[in-house]
């Protein structure tokens, strides 16, 4: 009896691995009001009435995650901008309409039916797997990075400094944490919200190898400017704050001597330190969308903006507490300006050329 239930135990796993074995995935991508879509919809319905084995993951376009998921596996399969319908099967990829492109998927499903496939999402796991350690060890590295650089941002230390020594001048002083955490606390989130506009917009797109592309060659350039900035600073232009917008911004800020005010002018202000401060931000927003999921995106994001706004903490408690004064944090500041014109300069090439490098050898 104990053999009988081992040998159909055997016979059943048996069945079912040449089952599995048979399998044929296909990943195919459409959408809704599309005729040549019709025409794939229809014909595949055919091929898994024809062959059993057939197992059809469909996605519409527009639907969520849809598009992240299209972007990974033309960049697996080494295919760019592709138009619906698309269909992936074990290492092949095709897409249109037609007699001829029909004749070419029967083609591979018979194939993969006689001797096996791997399913394309299969597929897409083992090498994001494999490329996963590179790209978290970019990601992070270039994200405290690129933080440390924008927090170190004269322009945006100029603007509390400015905004903690009107409160001391009006002889509020008592209100000097409240207002500064006030506006850290309306930077952090006015740029968090943009960032994450920025990358769902990003995301959204078909183009964020594209992206990625660019945004590293913008690395080295803003790099390389920044270096210039060290040698021959306020030569041809300067990536901070033009001149023509200061006497607004000082007179939006000089006015502020509450702790509600405060944080409305951190919002305003944010849209003035763009020019200022975009650079590093926009390259990182560039790295996650090619690199990460939405929600490590979100984590990296918020980690980014604590890691800016931390000197604007580490300032308003010096002020307040009298380990500093707002005379000596701007003198600190001019007297090192150039210095770290330089090393955001050093950064964002290392940044860049990284990126870059990676993409050469297929990481990204």
């Amino acid at each position: 009896m104990n053999k009988t239930v081992v040998v159909l135990i055997a016979v059943l796993l048996s069945y079912a691995f040449v089952a599995a074995a048979s399998e044929v995935n296909i990943v195919y991508f459409y959408e809704n009001g599309c005729p040549h879509c019709a025409r794939i919809d229809e014909f595949l319905q055919r091929m898994q009435q024809t062959y059993e084995e057939i197992v059809i993951d469909s996605y519409e376009i527009h639907a969520e995650g849809a598009i992240a998921l299209l972007h990974r596996l033309e960049a697996l399969y080494g295919e760019e901008q592709l138009d619906v319908p698309i269909v992936f099967i074990d290492d092949q990829c095709f897409h249109g309409a037609g007699r001829a492109v029909e004749y070419n998927i029967e083609q591979e499903i018979r194939q993969a039916v006689d001797s096996g496939s791997t399913a394309p999402l299969d597929r897409l796991a083992q090498s994001e797997h494999a490329n996963s350690t590179a790209t978290r060890k970019l990601t992070i590295p270039a994200v405290l990075a690129a933080a440390a650089v924008d927090a170190v941002n004269p322009c945006a230390c100029a603007v509390l400094i400015l905004l903690l020594g009107t409160l001391i001048a009006a002889g509020k002083r008592r209100k000097i944490i409240g207002a500064g955490l006030a506006f850290t606390a309306a930077t952090y989130i006015s740029y968090l919200l943009m960032g994450l506009g920025l990358y769902t917009a990003i995301q959204a797109t078909r183009l964020q190898h594209m992206i990625y592309l660019i945004v590293a060659c913008l690395a080295i350039v803003v790099g390389l400017w920044e270096m210039k900035d060290y040698l021959w600073y306020g030569r041809w232009f300067t990536i901070e704050v033009p001149n023509s917008w200061r006497p607004a911004l000082k007179r939006i800020t000089s006015s502020v001597t509450s702790v509600p005010g405060a944080f409305a002018v951190g919002f305003l202000v944010s849209l003035f330190l763009l020019p200022c401060t975009s650079g590093p931000y926009i390259i990182i927003l560039g790295l996650l969308a090619q690199t990460t999921t939405r929600e490590y995106a979100i984590m990296m994001l918020a980690l980014y903006n604590f890691i800016f706004v931390l000197p604007f903490i580490i300032i308003t408690l010096g002020v307040a507490f009298g380990f500093t004064t707002t005379a000596r944090a701007e003198k600190w500041r001019r007297e090192r300006l150039d210095k770290l014109h330089l090393i955001t300069g050093i950064i964002m090439v290392a940044l860049g050329i990284t990126m870059l490098v990676l993409m050469q050898f297929g990481y990204m």
